[in-house]
């Protein structure tokens, strides 16, 4: 095992990370300060052509059935107006008792 004796159950290990082995060596760690770090570096660009490219492919694939569903809505209004409408209730209606 890697060290640091017998762990029985119920045994405080340390914190993650630290369980009792040997430190590791020959690990070296890079790091950026955090006032030279520029998190959004280029985002407002790229958030413009990456917005026009998910647009431009999904298109095609959204707005043919809102034309279709706003078409057969706006015939349903128009066709219900009419067979209220007084030629309506003439033409198609049932005969008043």
């Amino acid at each position: 095992m890697g060290g640091g004796g017998e762990k029985v159950p119920g045994q405080y290990m340390g914190w993650w990370g630290s369980f009792g082995s040997p430190p590791q060596k020959g690990i070296t760690a890079y790091t950026l300060s955090a006032n030279r770090q520029r998190p959004l570096a280029g985002s407002m660009h790229s958030a413009v052509f990456n917005s026009w490219r998910r647009f431009k492919s999904q298109v095609l694939y959204v707005v043919p059935p809102f034309i279709v569903a706003y078409l057969v809505m706006d015939w349903a209004v128009k066709e219900n107006h009419f067979l209220n409408s007084k030629e309506g209730r003439k033409l198609h209606g049932a005969e008043e008792e």
